[in-house]
């Protein structure tokens, strides 16, 4: 008899390698039995919806969606929760890209602006982790008409404790050295998981998150069992519960082997 859980995947780096920029045959395998032993399938990513375009292999097997770092999570076509950035915080950041001219991925509820002046967006998104859907981003002013989710901004480790002193009702979470993720106080992955087990009616300790970045460590700390790839950073392997190996060293099912969730 296999142990059922609810399962949580970050995406990148996680489900999807950096290197195919596929999801391995043998986590395929993995998530196909794990559902059909009865446990559940749940994305956790810091991708808005639109640009989660690279899980056609697993779509058939997933129960719901944390999105946006936990600012957006829905199951099928219901919203779950919604966290939007105070309006006062999306443009001292968005006023502060203009003028110092780093980059910034203004996420809304239904688009994206993207403010590239030095390339790093294209260079990251489109090359590094083959997003295309930000060729053609929607004029800034249109974006700023709708709720913010998300700001992701270009710029480092020290200049993010700056700015996030000036935007109050604002977090962090950066899987990236070259930019960090900023929503709501009221979003993160962990908070993500929290809603949906109150949603879904099932008990947050049964659950395993999988991550391997920053914006990882929220629910790596709230589930019920927490799971760094061996490609994670060194702060959340140290939180996890459990090192399993890289993402395409099959790590996914190695740890669910591990857990009992499948054989």
């Amino acid at each position: 008899m296999r142990d059922k859980y609810a399962l949580f995947f970050d995406i990148d780096g996680t489900l999807v390698s950096f290197n195919t920029h596929e999801i391995p045959a043998s986590t395929v395998r993995a998530l196909t039995e794990a559902k059909e032993n009865g446990s559940q399938i749940y994305i956790a990513t810091g991708r808005p919806p639109m640009i989660i375009t690279n899980l056609g292999q697993i779509e058939h097997l997933i129960d719901g969606f944390i999105t946006i770092n936990g600012a957006l999570c829905y199951i099928g076509h219901e919203q779950v929760c919604c966290h939007p950035i105070p309006a006062e915080d999306v443009m001292t950041c968005v006023q502060d890209s203009q003028a110092k001219g780093y980059g910034l991925i203004v996420v809304g509820q239904d688009q994206v602006a993207v403010l590239d002046p030095t390339g790093s967006v294209d260079r990251i998104f489109r090359l590094f982790l083959n997003v295309k859907e930000f060729a053609e981003p929607s004029p800034l002013e249109e974006v700023l008409r709708q709720d913010i989710l998300q700001l992701t901004a270009f710029f480092d480790a020290d200049y993010e404790k700056d700015m996030l002193a000036r935007m109050p009702h604002c977090v962090s979470g950066r899987w990236h050295p070259e930019f960090t993720d900023i929503t709501a106080r009221e979003a993160d992955k962990g908070k993500g998981i929290l809603a949906i087990a109150r949603h879904q009616g099932f008990d947050a300790s049964r659950t395993i998150a999988f991550g391997d970045g920053g914006n990882d460590l929220s629910m790596i700390r709230q589930a019920g069992t927490g799971v760094a790839m061996a490609n994670a950073t060194d702060e959340l392997k140290q939180r996890a519960d459990y090192i399993t190996t890289s993402v395409d060293d099959d790590g996914i099912l190695k740890a669910l082997r591990h857990f009992n969730v499948i054989y």
